[in-house]
């Protein structure tokens, strides 16, 4: 078996976004630098970003077309999440331009926060993350004494 060189995105890193919208990704989650390339899209339902590499991209898609639902719901589906995704790229500094959309749908301003999530990462409002990790803590306690961590 080969060695996985995937990015793993693990941590919580406090930014602050400035007024063009272009905030640093954590610089531990980068592996080119500048012209790094990731996608952005809206949760369809919980009011955070979800940043992807190229490659989760493309599997969520393959998760759609390899799903039980109706073929046209697929589509349907598909169309949506390409429709609310932008590609966005690091600039010399590291920092992804997010889009006007993006960060009303996700009331991103000012003081934002980065989660590590695995093979992607998120992108939410400071205060709205607060609220979200606090009313969680319970549901990470009871999940982590059910695998004995």
């Amino acid at each position: 078996m080969g060695q996985d060189t995937t990015t793993l995105f693990s941590g919580t890193f406090e930014r602050s976004m400035d007024a063009k919208k272009r905030v640093a990704v954590p610089a531990s989650w980068l592996s080119k630098g500048e012209g790094e390339a990731f996608h952005v899209i809206p949760h369809p339902s919980e009011g955070y970003l979800i940043v992807m590499p190229p490659a989760e991209f493309v599997q969520t898609e393959q998760k759609f077309e390899s799903s039980s639902l109706p073929p046209d719901k697929k589509r349907k589906a598909i169309r949506q999440f390409y429709g609310a995704a932008r590609l966005v790229a690091t600039d010399s500094q590291g920092r992804i331009l997010l889009s006007e959309e993006h960060c009303a749908k996700a009331n991103l301003s000012g003081d934002i926060v980065f989660v590590g999530s695995r093979s992607r990462f998120e992108i939410w409002n400071a205060d709205r993350y607060a609220q979200t990790s606090a009313e969680d803590s319970t549901i990470y306690q009871e999940a982590a004494n059910s695998i004995g961590l």
